[in-house]
């Protein structure tokens, strides 16, 4: 079974950038809808942004303009580019298919000081 494992995340100021990683250990290339999710302390994990069919991306409203979501499915690995980053963004952050039927990652941490 493919198994995700998150990494690129950590502490940055406000306005700094972090591009995170989601490496799977087997093909994703026919998981045709994978996504980043995100938890914050004491809150429910949330929906993050989402690719599917290449080239259709969805973002939460609060990450639009600053968040870009990709893939490289040659290398098995979604990617989140966040810029801008702000103090609300410090989340332990996660990818998956959707639905989420993959087993869940470890994630990686970001945190965003102001």
């Amino acid at each position: 079974q493919v198994q995700l494992v998150e990494s690129g995340g950590g502490l940055v100021q406000a306005g700094g950038s972090l591009r995170l990683s989601c490496a799977a250990s087997g093909s994703i290339f026919s998981i045709n809808h994978m996504a980043w999710y995100r938890q914050a302390p004491g809150k429910q994990r949330e929906w993050v942004a989402s690719i599917r069919s290449g080239t259709i991306t969805n973002y939460l409203d609060s990450v639009k303009g600053r968040f870009t979501i990709s893939r490289d499915n040659a290398k098995n690995t979604v990617y989140l580019q966040m810029n801008n980053l702000k103090p609300e963004d410090t989340a332990v952050y996660y990818c998956n298919a959707v639905p989420n039927w993959l087993p869940w990652g470890q994630g990686t941490q970001v945190t965003v000081s102001s």
